[in-house]
């Protein structure tokens, strides 16, 4: 057993109320206790007293919250689809069409001829002047060298013919359960794959190569989601070969944050894990399934049309375009049948207020059909999500997990390019927690950065980068904010009884910001920085 630890310091519970006029005078304690790992005890200094034979550490000047939770993230995707053997495309990694195509091509004419080239990240509606390539298109670029172009939102991605031939695909291939490729008016594939599992197909042999390495690449991803003061990630991608390569990690000492998973689910399959598995640092928890796709390639179920821009055409829609639902309700009902009765929780990505609806269609049936209590399903992204639909999530028991994240880098597309003011209550935190929702925020992999900062801050202010307000949603306060990234995380993930508050018989897991969270302005808690993180009371 280790000797106590007492950390002194200024602290902040959110579990408690933190923020106003009058907070709690117990939620800005200023010494706590550890032994072994958790947290027994946390208070003034007098009330928390050096033990003897004790250890001590002083966190200076920082600001300590709990951890900071990431609820909805893909570390497994990054980990494959980011680092060597991948281009990063990314807007927020690069601005402009010509640099996109500069970089591709730069790879292509390579010495020694590269075997393929994957490109990860494309986004027409933010590096203005990309237009959906066809296989013609990429055929011209690269010839008889493999090459695949993932979107950024990964719901799609374009391919040459010599990709298709590597991974396998021609046009007999069927679709794969809510997902598809792309054909033209004779059959032939156009170069596209619609949705999870058309994408993994294409990038298959990129994926294997890194597969590979994935415990080394792994390792060093999760250091990295450390560095932002992340200290427990979900895993939305799950896989049945992810459980035994974060084991091995965990036993090995190289898994620095705690890891939960969600089963990517398809027809006809179970869970590869027994309900009860795994320990405070990493196990299974639930199952993902997806009603609709993104948003920015035009495939979010919704009750009205995308508008008719320049924007949409560039990303191949044509006037009038409605998205479509990637399942029926009762496919999401077949899908979740063989789940739920086990007691596993769903998450459900949904984005268009259709999906939305038939997401709660199927969840009220599994409710009912198995007689859940405490099931905690999930509802994910929720772009168009409305009042009304929160309020009937909160009625079953529903919880929700916004990408409120959005609005920074997209809240000027949605309204001007995609959908009108519509697009101005997109990822409605307010209405959210108004419903009464333990809401959480999240990035989303690749998507965007790791930030969980900037999304409290933008719940908030619901400003763009651009300084644009929409004010067709309701902003979230303070506190609510800093719920969602770690006691409302923690509850969604359930792990309430391990994580998410800085509380006695609780993991002693914190972030220490150069900033007072309760305080400061919404700016500055978007740009403050981390200065440490703790799991179990130890820095790293």
């Amino acid at each position: 057993m280790a000797p106590t630890l007492r950390i002194t310091g200024r602290f902040v519970r959110t579990d408690l109320d933190c923020v106003g006029e009058n907070p709690d005078p117990a939620s800005a304690p200023e010494a706590m206790l550890v032994e072994d790992g958790t947290i027994v005890a946390i208070g003034s200094r007098d009330e928390v007293p050096a033990p003897a034979g004790g250890r001590h550490l002083d966190l200076g000047e920082g600001w300590a919250i709990p951890g900071l939770i990431e609820p909805h993230g893909h570390p497994s995707e990054v980990a494959l689809l980011m680092g060597e053997g991948v281009i990063d495309i990314r807007p927020v990694t690069i601005a402009s069409a010509d640099e996109v195509w500069g970089s591709i091509k730069q790879a292509l004419a390579a010495d020694p001829r590269p075997e393929r080239v994957f490109a990860n990240g494309w986004d027409p509606l933010l590096q203005r002047g990309l237009v959906q390539p066809t296989r013609a298109d990429l055929d011209a670029v690269a010839g008889d060298i493999p090459l695949v172009i993932v979107h950024n939102s990964l719901h799609s991605a374009y391919f040459n013919t010599a990709a298709a031939r590597e991974a396998g695909i021609d046009r007999d291939t069927p679709d794969p359960a809510g997902a598809s490729y792309g054909r033209d008016a004779s059959g032939e594939l156009s170069g596209v794959a619609y949705e999870a599992a058309a994408v993994a197909r294409i990038a298959g042999p990129v994926m294997e190569a890194a597969r590979a390495r994935l415990p080394e690449r792994m390792a060093a991803h999760l250091a990295e989601v450390r560095r932002h003061g992340i200290t427990t990630i979900a895993d939305l991608s799950w896989s049945a070969e992810l459980g035994p390569l974060f084991d091995g990690l965990h036993a090995a000492g190289r898994l620095p944050v705690r890891v939960r998973g969600y089963e990517t689910s398809s027809p006809g399959a179970h869970a590869t894990r027994p309900f009860v598995n795994g320990d405070a640092r990493v196990r299974q928890v639930g199952i993902k399934v997806w009603s609709d796709g993104s948003p920015w390639v035009g495939n979010i179920a919704t009750s009205f049309p995308y508008l008719d821009t320049e924007a949409t055409h560039a990303i191949g829609l044509e006037p009038g375009h409605i998205g479509k639902a990637n399942y029926t309700t009762e496919q999401l009902i077949d899908i979740g049948a063989q789940y739920a009765g086990e007691g596993w929780q769903i998450a459900c990505h949904s984005h268009g207020d259709v999906a939305i609806d038939s997401t709660l269609d199927a969840y009220e049936e599994l409710i009912r059909r198995f007689a859940l209590r405490d099931h905690r399903f999930r509802v994910e992204h929720c772009g168009l999500m409305t009042p009304d639909q929160f309020s009937r999530a909160a009625s079953l028991g529903v919880t929700v997990s916004l990408f409120v994240d959005h609005i920074t880098y997209w809240g000027d597309v949605l309204i001007d390019d995609l959908f009108g003011e519509r697009g101005a209550s997109w990822a409605d935190a307010g209405a959210a927690f108004a419903a009464g929702h333990r809401a959480t925020f999240h990035n989303d992999g690749t998507v965007t950065p790791y930030e969980p900062l900037r999304n409290m801050a933008v719940a908030e202010t619901r400003t763009s980068r651009t300084g644009r307000h929409l004010g067709g949603g309701t902003p979230a306060s303070r506190l609510d904010a800093l719920r969602a990234h770690t006691a409302n995380a923690a509850w969604q993930l359930r792990s309430e009884h391990e994580i998410g508050a800085l509380a006695p018989g609780l993991r002693a897991d914190f972030t220490v910001l150069d900033v007072d969270p309760r305080s400061a302005t919404p700016e500055a808690l978007a740009g403050a920085r981390v200065l440490a993180s703790a799991v179990d009371g130890e820095l790293g």
